[in-house]
């Protein structure tokens, strides 16, 4: 079970050895690894060294009491693809994940080869963000288990997501402790991708998952990514890469073998 110590914080990590080039799955709010492990399998299996951390606050990482904005998540990633010496990544990040990425490839340029961010809320729709105060102050309340489970159990699903599976995401994030709901819901609720120091200059994918809301607001993002590439799921919700994993999965191989030159 690794484990990396960054002044005095117990950051975990999953990793698979391989030749090809590396990729770091960077998971979402309140999650952990384990829900990309659909993802860290098959590439895997075509050779790619996977890293998949635990976020701080997040898995069996340390969660200290402190405030979680996305910049403290991405330069977390970027101190530890040093200190494991992984070198041009590919960077996909699912939910918040995605932001970490896309604020790592305007803060750290050199450092990412490409990145994928799915379902990501880069640049929230105007009606999302007006959403946010009200669903914080139910975080903050009584029972933020129950908040989470009521506001993600409606937004972030179709009916046609597999219950079970439901069940289990809904599980995992409800544990989480209410201090890291909340800093790091506004954390990634507060960040502005329009006022970043530096546009993306790297291959970019976006993955749209089958919602009837959209989670960013696409013509803004595209503006800041011209070159963006813009993959859409059939008959999933939010969660896509566990959802329709053999989709994703595609995607992102295709995306990886016609957008990423070697180094």
């Amino acid at each position: 079970m690794p484990f990396l110590d960054k002044d005095g914080i117990a950051l975990h990590y999953e990793s698979i050895a391989g030749a090809a080039r590396p990729i770091v799955f960077i998971h979402g709010w309140c999650c952990d690894h384990t829900f990309f492990a659909p993802q860290a399998a098959y590439f895997a299996a075509l050779g790619h060294r996977i890293i998949a951390p635990d976020l701080r606050g997040h898995g069996q990482s340390a969660k200290p009491e402190q405030s979680y904005p996305i910049a403290a998540f991405a330069d977390d990633i970027v101190w530890m693809c040093r200190e494991l010496n992984v070198k041009r990544p590919i960077l996909v990040g699912h939910s918040m994940g995605g932001i970490i990425a896309f604020d790592i490839a305007t803060r750290y340029p050199d450092l990412p080869a490409a990145i994928a961010m799915l379902d990501a809320a880069i640049v929230l729709p105007d009606a999302a963000r007006a959403a946010v105060p009200v669903f914080l102050e139910s975080l903050e309340g009584p029972d933020p288990a129950k908040a989470l489970r009521d506001f993600v159990g409606t937004v972030f699903f179709i009916p046609t997501d597999d219950p079970d599976r439901k069940r289990r995401i809904l599980d995992v994030m409800a544990k989480a402790p209410q201090h890291v709901m909340v800093s790091a819901y506004r954390g990634l609720a507060d960040y502005n991708a329009e006022t970043t120091p530096s546009r993306v200059a790297v291959p970019s994918l976006y993955i749209v998952a089958d919602e009837p809301s959209a989670r960013t607001d696409m013509a803004r993002l595209q503006m800041l990514i011209p070159d963006l590439h813009i993959g859409r799921t059939v008959g999933s919700g939010h969660f896509c890469q566990l959802e329709v994993p053999d989709q994703v999965n595609a995607m992102l191989s295709r995306f990886i073998a016609t957008a990423v030159l070697p180094d």
